[in-house]
């Protein structure tokens, strides 16, 4: 799937959401089942009730790696409700030693089929290779997240004043193309996004951190949108938990509305 398929989607939904399949079993509606047919059915009624308003779905793999094997195959019978034009993302932060990394690359492309993965750029250029190497399949590099411990590493200054997330975003933009690298940057700093849009001016950015974690919506496009949008904003327990009762799919459905509603705006505001 290519950034123009993304833009043509956003433009047909005006909308940029992106929704997170973050499925916790604790966290079923009471009535459902705490088994594989309770998970299964909440995330099947869960993207039927969103679709009509997300460009994209982003699966964490995680919530789906701890059950086993019968988790990924819960996590490929999740990839097959979403939408063939959706966007379908692997929240899976890899990154490893090139033939590693291709293993990686091989599970997720060409196993389960999804667009793009989530990457981390720790071990360097070797190690993100292999990804970039599939035709029409998307990296999503970790450049500056939305977690407390961001400020760890990631606004760490180098001895010419230049922060961590900067150097990232400068060097591995170089490694790709816009068709098929794209960036995480938290919607929580909206003090340094317009920096970073800075950086990477053409590229789409995954922004979490909006609802949940307090970002704003309004505040994160006035600082990093734009005449493309640019931006696949997710929002993940903000719409899957919005209703813990038999509703939960008429609740998910009304706050993926209500972010759509105001992403609407925006796209009238600065898509061209």
């Amino acid at each position: 799937m290519k950034k123009a398929d993304i833009i043509r989607e956003i433009k047909q939904k005006r909308s940029f959401l992106c929704t997170g399949l973050d499925t916790e079993m604790g966290k079923l509606p009471a009535h459902l089942p705490k088994n594989d047919l309770g998970f299964l059915r909440f995330n099947q009624e869960i993207v039927a009730a969103t679709s009509p308003f997300s460009v994209s779905y982003k699966i964490n793999t995680a919530f789906y790696e701890q059950y086993g094997s019968e988790g990924w195959q819960w996590m490929e019978e999740t990839l097959s409700y979403l939408p063939p034009e959706t966007f379908k993302i692997a929240d899976a932060k890899r990154g490893d030693i090139g033939n590693t990394s291709g293993m990686y690359a091989k599970a997720f492309f060409d196993r389960m089929s999804f667009d793009a993965i989530t990457v981390s750029p720790y071990m360097g250029e070797d190690s993100l290779r292999p990804f970039l190497e599939f035709p029409d399949k998307t990296i999503i590099c970790l450049a500056l997240t939305s977690n407390p411990g961001h400020h760890d590493f990631q606004l760490m200054h180098d001895t010419e004043g230049i922060a961590l997330y900067e150097r990232v975003l400068e060097r591995v933009s170089k490694w790709g193309n816009t068709d098929n690298l794209m960036f995480v940057a938290g919607g929580t700093h909206t003090d340094i996004l317009r920096k970073l849009r800075a950086l990477v001016p053409e590229h789409f950015l995954l922004v979490p951190g909006i609802g949940a974690q307090g970002g704003s919506l309004s505040e994160v496009a006035a600082h990093t949108a734009t005449q493309e949008i640019g931006l696949l904003v997710n929002s993940s327990r903000g719409i899957i938990y919005a209703g813990s009762n038999e509703d939960y799919a008429e609740k998910a459905a009304e706050a993926a509305g209500a972010l759509a509603s105001e992403m609407s705006g925006l796209v009238a505001q600065y898509m061209v």
